[in-house]
């Protein structure tokens, strides 16, 4: 109404966006401020409904395949199917943008490629990797009709603009120094692109967000687990990609057995004396390191490797020098953020062919990694208080399992440390989601059972348990 327009104009951030006034309600807005002017009115509790209308892009005709070219049955689930329509909005302005938020597992991807195959229009997708840019690749190649000369990779090893094209955030915020200019962000004028898709848009850099804000002519899609930023810019999020338009609660498509059922537990293990000393007189931001890197872990990793003698399993930790070890200690590949792609690719698929079973990795497997048959995580150290990297962590054991469809999640702590609060901090969205997890202390007694390897495997029924 005119009474909120002149409480609004009292905002110097809105004013200085609005080109003309030329009624009580209504202003004039040049086109190249819409994003600014959202964010601005966003900041100051008025988020915006744009009806203003898209480019309609160039034309492309892409469609779901009914059998994927590997020879299986194709076709969307239920809720796939509900949020790529909700998206689209039968192609009016009150669709075309916004965050869809399934849970790990649930198939964001393909709710991508439905709604590309909704708009047939050229689509630029920014990734997190590039084995997530090449996990998009091979969905496009095995569930649409879209020839493989028409999607093109634009990463640090090559860079092929495409109807299609798939690109990774690091190249685009790339520069040589910084204060160079990010040459790459011309990606997003090099074709007349009708739809952007943004994965894992919770981690979108600050560069994109500036040049999103000049993007809002075109549609635009998020696709996340997570809609938790750990800078709080989620804000920036609804107003630049769009409203949340989709938010499925993970303990439902538990439910309906279309992610897997994840029992949480966390271990907390006793620190040895000398190493509690150290711990005791450290200064405080050393504390969370010596208590992450708690060599007592290793002795608990092998308990839990013993339980789940057979299952494939993730070992994921913050600390490499933390991960080296397990990994020299148990014999089982290491992957880091300095490991080279290809050497990447072949781990991730003898994984998957279950000619490995354990797997140690950093941080570069947080996001956007398909593993299917992973089912059991041991978290031995993470990222502070980071809820969006506990719920991604999880995630990657979530892919829905034959039999008893069934995941097991342990993160490591140590015992009455700092460690131990973040834990809380971190489990804040899972326990929102309905996640509960079981706390396990482990008795000084057992902890002496532990170093030594002649004592048989400690069952985990035995342990002191609760549920928090």
């Amino acid at each position: 109404d005119a009474a909120l327009a002149e409480e609004l104009l009292r905002h110097q951030t809105v004013t200085s966006l609005v080109a003309e006034r030329i009624g009580s309600r209504e202003f004039l807005v040049e086109p190249a401020e819409r994003g600014r002017l959202k964010q601005s009115l966003i900041k100051v509790g008025y988020p915006v409904e744009d009806l203003a209308g898209y480019r309609e892009g160039e034309q492309l005709e892409l469609n779901l395949r009914k059998e994927t070219r590997g020879g299986l049955s194709f076709q969307l689930r239920h809720y796939q199917r509900e949020a790529a329509e909700t998206f689209y909005a039968a192609g009016t302005a009150r669709g075309g943008c916004g965050v869809i938020v399934l849970p790990c597992g649930a198939g964001k991807t393909i709710v991508g490629l439905a709604c590309m195959a909704r708009l047939q229009t050229s689509t630029l997708v920014l990734t997190t990797s590039v084995t997530a840019t090449r996990q998009w690749i091979a969905e496009l190649i095995d569930k649409t009709t879209l020839a493989g000369e028409a999607i093109g990779e634009y990463s640090g090893h090559t860079k092929d603009i495409r109807p299609v094209t798939i690109a990774t955030y690091n190249i685009l915020t790339w520069r040589a120094d910084k204060t160079g200019r990010f040459a790459h962000l011309e990606l997003f004028d090099q074709r007349d692109w009708g739809l952007i898709i943004y994965d894992e848009v919770h981690l979108l850099p600050a560069p994109v967000f500036q040049v999103t804000a000049g993007l809002q002519a075109r549609r635009r899609l998020g696709l996340t687990a997570t809609l938790v930023r750990e800078d709080g810019r989620e804000d920036d999020v609804f107003a630049l990609i769009g409203p949340k338009k989709v938010d499925l609660p993970w303990k439902e498509l538990e439910r309906q057995g279309w992610i897997a059922s994840a029992r949480c537990h966390e271990v907390r293990v006793a620190m040895p004396e000398p190493l509690r000393m150290d711990y005791a007189v450290a200064l405080p931001r050393d504390r969370f390191r010596i208590a992450a890197e708690n060599p007592l872990k290793k002795e608990m990793v092998r308990q839990i490797l013993a339980y789940h003698p057979h299952a494939q399993t993730l070992i994921i930790g913050m600390y490499v020098e933390q991960l080296r070890e397990l990994a020299e200690e148990l014999e089982v590949p290491l992957l880091t953020g300095s490991t080279r792609q290809s050497r990447r690719d072949e781990f991730f698929t003898q994984f998957k062919s279950g000619a490995i079973r354990l797997l140690a990795v950093s941080k570069v497997a947080n996001f956007a990694v398909d593993l299917p048959d992973a089912s059991v995580a041991i978290q031995v150290s993470g990222t502070f208080g980071s809820r969006q990297e506990e719920a991604q962590r999880l995630g990657r054991i979530l892919r829905p399992k034959p039999g008893e469809n069934q995941a097991h999640f342990y993160t490591l702590v140590s015992q009455d440390t700092v460690e131990q609060d973040f834990a809380l901090k971190r489990q804040l969205f899972l326990c929102e989601q309905g996640y509960e997890y079981e706390i396990h202390d482990i008795q000084q007694k057992h902890q002496k059972q532990l170093a030594d390897e002649s004592c048989p495997k400690l069952p985990f029924p035995t342990w002191r348990g609760s549920n928090e």
